[in-house]
């Protein structure tokens, strides 16, 4: 397959883990365990804001993004390394490579837009609450919407347009998954303008959602340190910190991952489900984290809950 162009280039391979016979099928109904429930958490928050009219309110319909953005983000990887564990599959056709690709670096920007934008809606909610609802329209929503996938689709959608034109001389990806990064090493062409595309690309997207959720917040805070009402405070407090402990769940995953690509002494194996973590723990916690937090959604499957044993 060495020195084949693109247009050859049909299937690629991957670097699977090394597990031990007997390993194999455990660690593949753990994987699935994991995926059912990440699911099921996922789509319990998207089906509640859904069908619960009380949830009918701006800040749910951003929040919809969310979960939707978790499902993305896990579909596209875990059940194909699951499948390559439990078959001992290592090839892949390259333009699922490519897609699988695509669809996990839209799950990481979507992550930073989507609490960017949840994070304007606390700031517009508790900073100015009665202009809130003329603000905070549908329209609106949709608006923002729109441009969080909007804009996430473009930005990763440049990296890959990029990344196509070059050519490909191997077909070793050495990850279990494929990546942007991965994908790069495939080609025998200069990758310095990719590179650098890319750098801009995660400056801008970490830039600007960092930027937003700290004015949002810091105008958030003063707001409840100049409030009288300890009610208030108390409850701006409680809707912010669900998304502050997502957004650092995000960038803590995020900072091991990369850490554990810098060093030598760090087992590829490890290297490997360290870079997994980012596409499995935030999926997995974040709608935990909001049932938790979130006073209308726990007390909605509170609800939910006893109707279903009353009845």
């Amino acid at each position: 397959m060495e020195n084949e162009s693109m247009s050859e280039l049909s299937e690629i391979s991957l670097d699977p883990f090394y597990i031990p016979p007997r390993g194999k099928y455990p660690i593949f109904f753990l994987g699935v365990i994991i995926y059912l429930f990440a699911v099921f958490c996922n789509m319990t928050l998207l089906a509640l804001i859904i069908f619960q009219r009380k949830l009918h309110t701006p800040m749910y319909f951003i929040l919809f993004s969310l979960p939707l953005n978790d499902l993305v983000g896990i579909s596209a990887m875990l059940p194909k390394v699951l499948s390559d564990i439990v078959t001992g599959t290592r090839k892949v056709y390259y333009h699922l490579c490519l897609l699988q690709a695509f669809l996990l670096h839209m799950y990481g920007g979507g992550v930073l837009f989507i609490l960017a934008a949840m994070a304007f809606d606390r700031y517009m909610a508790i900073c100015m609450p009665l202009r809130y609802r003329s603000v905070m329209t549908m329209r609106t929503v949709v608006s923002v919407a729109c441009l969080v996938w909007g804009l996430d689709f473009l930005l990763i959608l440049s990296l890959f347009v990029l990344q196509t034109r070059l050519p490909k001389c191997r077909s070793a990806v050495l990850n279990v998954f494929c990546d942007n990064p991965s994908l790069l090493k495939l080609s025998c062409g200069s990758t310095a303008l990719n590179n650098i595309v890319g750098l801009v690309t995660t400056a801008v997207m970490q830039m600007l959602s960092v930027s937003v959720q700290l004015f949002s917040y810091i105008r958030i805070l003063m707001a409840c340190l100049g409030s009288r009402r300890s009610e208030a405070k108390t409850k701006a407090i409680n809707t912010c910190m669900s998304q502050l402990i997502i957004f650092c769940i995000f960038e803590i995953v995020g900072t091991f991952t990369i850490l554990s690509h810098r060093f030598q002494n760090v087992s590829p194996d490890l290297q490997k489900i360290m870079g997994m973590l980012i596409f499995l723990v935030p999926p997995i916690l974040n709608p935990i984290v909001y049932g938790l937090k979130t006073s209308e959604i726990r007390n909605t499957l509170l609800g939910l809950a006893r109707n279903k044993i009353s009845a």
